[in-house]
């Protein structure tokens, strides 16, 4: 396998890296502090046309593959902005796959040219209080209204730009899981407004990333027009199925990018750091580290590059894509607290940054789906051992 990136692969590694830029440290420093939502960066990679990576070319996007978005994705996670950046955009390319896959040309042409254009927010509405990572377990239900309109009524959790949104991606239930033939029927799927006359945001305030807001939704008596179900009714678990390993694969590669931002910067300390009379860098104790954190940070980076290739060639990519979230986010992580200790005091001041990348690297350990879950799905699917949840 050749890992080289082709040439329009790198000149949108570097398209991506120009937009990116301006989008300095002091940029997102006040980001971090102020909690406002970047829409200037927003309406940069969208007027570039990066919001449509992975969009079909018909409605206005690249129609590129996933392993062209992991490439942006790890650019944008790479710049100042990191996961703050990188959460600003992320749902444009993963998240209305399954409108893609099941949408009716209609909604298909209703729906993704003002998201492509950024004329559009919209927010991912799946996670729930009470269910967690147990999807098949939400109590949100849609019932018909007598003339084939739906009225919603639920909660779901940590539904990120949920402030900013005028769309949702809706699961909720149609059937009643005890009516159901399995657990993971009776589940539908909507892209729908997000109809603040009967939508409640509420902000949920949080260790890093505060420029996109994560909220607990509250939907009392929501309407929705039969025209905005996503395929067959009772069949949306297994359309937001389509999005999973996508979705794995750009956190992963997030991860990376942040882990490799703060490695960036912990080299950079410790060549210029002098204490005893010599740079701090000269220590093996500096050394070793950080250069385990390049070696798993590269590792990462070529599993998410191998997940997302398979996934382009429609191969059978799960393990691999559960594997590049698993090894991006724990590098991620390790190389971000190893540039906190590399710069000792000054790593717990705003001032270098180093503390807002660590504090941001967390997130691709836990979400979309925890460490644990990844591990019990690579144990029995890749080595055959009995189901453990």
């Amino acid at each position: 396998m050749d890992f080289r990136l082709t040439e329009e692969q790198e000149s949108i590694r570097d398209a991506v890296a120009k937009i990116c830029e301006p989008f300095d440290d002091a940029y997102w420093l006040d980001r971090d502090e102020t909690g406002e939502f970047p829409h200037d960066f927003h309406k940069a990679m969208a007027d570039g046309g990066w919001l449509g990576i992975a969009m079909p070319e018909e409605f206005g996007g690249a129609g590129l593959g996933v392993t062209e978005a992991a490439i942006m994705m790890h650019q944008v996670a790479y710049s100042s902005g990191a996961q703050s950046a990188a959460s600003a955009i992320h749902i444009n390319i993963f998240g209305p796959h399954p409108l893609v896959v099941a949408g009716t040309q209609e909604q298909k042409e209703r729906h993704l040219p003002p998201l492509i254009r950024g004329e559009q927010k919209v927010c991912f509405g799946v996670t729930e209080p009470d269910a967690g990572l147990d999807t098949t377990s939400i109590s949100t239900k849609a019932e018909k209204d007598g003339k084939g309109n739906y009225i919603v009524h639920g909660r779901k959790m940590w539904t990120s730009t949920a402030q900013e949104a005028d769309k949702i991606l809706l699961l909720a239930r149609t059937t009643p899981k005890d009516q159901s033939d399995k657990k993971t029927a009776g589940i539908s799927l909507f892209y729908t407004d997000f109809n603040r006359d009967y939508i409640e945001a509420r902000v949920i305030p949080k260790m890093g990333r505060k420029s996109v807001d994560s909220n607990a939704v509250f939907i009392d008596g929501l309407p929705i027009p039969k025209e905005d179900l996503i395929g067959e009714e009772g069949k949306g678990f297994y359309y937001l199925l389509h999005g999973l390993n996508p979705e794995r694969v750009l956190v992963g590669i997030e991860g990376v990018g942040i882990g490799q931002n703060a490695l960036r910067r912990a080299v950079d300390y410790a060549n210029e750091r002098v204490v005893f009379g010599r740079q701090i860098g000269m220590n093996q104790s500096i050394q070793h580290p950080l250069a385990v954190n390049w070696t798993e940070l590269e590792a990462a980076y070529m599993m998410c590059m191998l997940a997302a290739d398979k996934y382009d060639r429609g191969m059978d990519c799960g393990a691999e894509a559960n594997a590049a979230k698993y090894l991006g986010g724990e590098a991620g992580f390790k190389a971000a607290t190893q540039a906190v200790l590399t710069h000792g005091g000054m790593g717990y001041a705003k001032e270098y940054h180093v503390e807002r990348l660590m504090r941001e690297s967390m997130i691709a350990r836990i979400a979309p789906v925890s460490m644990q879950m990844i591990l019990s799905h690579i144990a029995e699917r890749k080595l055959g051992l009995p189901k453990s949840y």
